[in-house]
Formats: structure tokens, sequence, C-alpha cells
């Protein structure tokens, strides 16, 4: 990323953390446990056969830590996890939360101090859909990719559909995501209620979300893999 993109990726985030409720994102509230619950065992049955804990891996945009502590809880070793962040907030309040063997990288990912062919599986959650300007995006797939070691993979999870009421981001189609890595084998699952429709049917019972979320085009996430050649 340019400075000024990764600035206004800062900016961004920043005017989100401003505005956010941090109650509607906590695994207290009924639609975000739910959605979180389906993405666990998304992400279980596309890692089903690694050996975990022999897995090094690397988050890109890792927040305040928390998809790295689910991995962990599955089995991650936490001294052979990493994380990149570019808030420095954010940053501090994973490493508080995260096993003290976990390292934490405050840095713009395209700087980072990460060894090409190091890693085993990248993690890019809801990165790529904060990322407006053009080149930025193909840029930092680059860099996951070199990071990959061959027979590794990125892990990717984000919304596919534009949020009319956000314009600090934009929907990332799975062609867009298969474009980003044209040498990647993917496996891709549609994932996640629309949140509106989803807090909404929580609010009446949690019961409703798997109701509704049967219906496939009523999903707004992709989850996938993206299989890095051996060769």
């Amino acid at each position: 990323m340019t400075q000024d993109e990764s600035r206004r990726v800062q900016e961004r985030y920043a005017r989100r953390d401003a505005a956010a409720d941090a109650r509607r994102y906590a695994l207290t509230d009924p639609y975000a446990l739910a959605a979180w619950q389906e993405r666990q065992r998304a992400i279980v049955r596309l890692l089903a056969g690694r050996d975990l804990a022999a897995l090094s891996v690397l988050e890109v945009g890792c927040g305040s830590g928390g998809n790295l502590q689910d991995l962990v809880r599955l089995g991650v070793d936490p001294a052979r996890v990493q994380g990149i962040e570019l808030q420095g907030g954010r940053a501090a309040q994973a490493r508080a939360v995260l096993p003290i063997a976990c390292r934490i990288h405050t840095a713009d990912a395209l700087h980072a101090d990460v060894p090409g062919a190091s890693q085993d599986l990248v993690l890019c959650f809801t990165v790529f859909s904060s990322l407006l300007q053009d080149e930025a995006p193909q840029a930092l797939a680059a860099r996951a990719w070199h990071w990959l070691r061959p027979g590794g993979a990125v892990l990717w999870h984000d919304f596919t559909v534009n949020n009319p009421r956000n314009p600090d981001v934009r929907g990332v189609p799975l062609a867009r995501v298969r474009a980003l890595f044209p040498q990647g084998r993917v496996q891709a699952r549609r994932v996640t209620l629309a949140p509106p429709l989803g807090r909404a049917l929580c609010r009446v019972h949690p019961a409703l979300y798997g109701w509704a979320n049967a219906v496939p085009w009523l999903r707004t996430h992709v989850l996938c893999l993206v299989h890095k050649p051996n060769d």
C-alpha cells in the first residue's frame, strides 16, 4: 500500500470504531454469537486434515486478536503465530489477550519484516474490503502469496456486497478473490446471514438465524481457503 492508502485505512477504521456500538460485535449479542459459531464450524471443515499444531500462521490486519485466539483454541501453537496490525491501539489489545509467545507487529503489511515462503496459513479477514485504492488489493495479495510456503493457503473471510450505509468499504465478490490469487485453488463457502436481517431475527429468537441462513442467497460473506501449489 502507498503511504496515502495506509493513512486512509487508519482513518476509515478510526471512523468505524468511533461510530460502532461494541455491544453489537460482542459474543454476548445473539446475532454476533450465531455468526461466529457458523464461521468457526466452517473453518474447522476447511482446515480438516491439517496438523494445526505444526502450522506457521500469520494474520494480516489482526485487529484486537480475536481470530488468532480462535485458531490457538483450535490447536495452533502460539509460538508459531504472528499478526500484523496497522493501528497501534488494536495491536496493543491483541498483545494483551493473546499468549505471550504470539508475535504482533505494528506495521503496514507491505513493509512488515516477514520472510518469504515462511508461512503455512495467511489469514485475511475483512481486510481487502477496506482497501479502496485500486492497486492496493493486488499489492497486498501478492505480498500474502509471497509469504506462503508451497502447499500453504490463504484463509479468507470478507463480505461480497457493498454496504450502502458505509462508504469506507466495498464488497469483494468471489470472482475478485480468484483474480487476486490467479495461481491458487479456491475452496469457498458462503457464510453469515445478512446482518440487518440476522439482527432483526435474533431479536425475536436466536434460533431463527439458522432457519433463515439455510437460504444461500441471504448470506453476505465468503469464507475460503486459497491453496498455493506445491511446485
